[in-house]
C-alpha cells in the first residue's frame, strides 16, 4: 500500500489555476521531497494531500484511505511537523503534547518517550517561551512521532535553525525512519538537506510536475552539478 497516492489534482483560486493535474505517489517507507519555487503550487498541493484543501479535480488516497471521506482514519497514522507550528508561550511542553494526544487519540507518554530519544526529556515542564527555536522544532518532531506514524509529513522542518541543530534534527528523523520504516514527505528550500535525506524528488513549476527522479538524476538533467543548480534553473524557467 502506498502512503500517498494522488492523481490528477487540480485547484484554482479566483480563476487562476494554481495546481494543474498533479500526480504524486509516495511508497511505503520511501523518503520523498516535494519542491518548487514560490508560486509553483507546492503549498496548495501539500494542503490537498493532507485533506485541508479540497481539490477541484483529482483524487487523494492517504495511507489507503480516500479523502475526504476517510480523512479521520488516515490522520490517526499520520504525523505532521512544520517550523511554523508554535507552542503557545505560556503552555508547558507536557500540556502541548497532551492536547495533541487527545486530538490523535493516543497516549502523551509516546511524545515524552520521543523527547527522550531526541535528548530533551528534561524540558517537559518548560513553557513555550522558555524554549530555543531548536527545542521548539524538536518538540514539534516529538509531537509528530507520538502517533507512531506510517507517514510523516514535514513542511520546512529545519527552517531558521542553525546548522548544528538542523543536522541533529535530520539525524534523529533518519534514525527513527530507519527503525520504524514510515514514509516521509518533506518540503524544504535547503537543497543540501534534501540531497542527504531523500531518495526521490518531485519538482513542481507552474502548477505541474516537471521532474520526478532521484536528486542526482534531476541535477544531471538540468545541467547542474547539484540540486541547488537544478532548482535555480527550474525557477528561472517558471518565470
Amino acid at each position: 500500500m502506498d502512503a500517498i497516492e494522488a492523481t490528477g489534482l487540480r485547484k484554482s483560486f479566483g480563476g487562476m489555476l494554481a495546481v494543474d493535474r498533479v500526480d504524486l505517489v509516495v511508497g511505503e517507507g520511501e523518503i520523498v521531497a516535494l519542491l518548487g519555487p514560490n508560486g509553483a503550487g507546492k503549498t496548495t498541493t501539500l494542503m490537498m494531500l493532507l485533506g485541508i484543501t479540497e481539490p477541484d479535480g483529482g483524487s487523494v488516497r492517504l495511507l489507503g484511505h480516500p479523502l475526504p471521506r476517510e480523512r479521520q482514519q488516515a490522520l490517526q497514522r499520520l504525523g505532521f511537523t512544520a517550523s511554523y507550528v508554535e507552542i503557545p508561550g505560556d503552555m508547558k511542553v507536557w500540556q502541548f503534547l497532551d492536547v495533541f494526544a487527545g486530538l490523535y487519540g493516543t497516549d502523551r507518554r509516546r511524545g515524552e518517550e520521543a523527547l527522550e530519544t531526541l535528548g530533551l526529556g528534561t524540558i517537559l515542564s518548560r513553557t513555550g517561551n522558555q524554549l530555543s527555536s531548536g527545542q521548539r522544532t524538536l518538540v514539534g518532531v516529538a509531537k509528530a512521532l507520538m502517533t507512531s506514524p506510517r507517514l510523516l509529513v514535514m513542511d520546512e522542518p529545519t527552517a531558521s535553525l542553525d546548522p548544528e541543530v538542523a543536522a541533529r534534527v535530520r539525524e534523529v528523523l533518519l534514525e527513527e525512519q530507519r527503525r520504524e520504516g514510515f514514509a516521509v514527505l518533506i518540503t524544504s528550500h535547503n537543497m543540501a538537506e534534501i540531497e542527504r535525506m531523500c531518495e526521490r524528488v518531485v519538482f513542481l513549476a507552474g502548477g505541474r510536475v516537471v521532474a520526478d527522479a532521484p536528486p542526482s538524476e534531476i541535477a544531471a538533467r538540468y545541467g547542474g552539478e547539484d540540486l541547488e543548480s537544478a532548482f535555480i534553473t527550474i525557477a528561472e524557467g517558471q518565470r
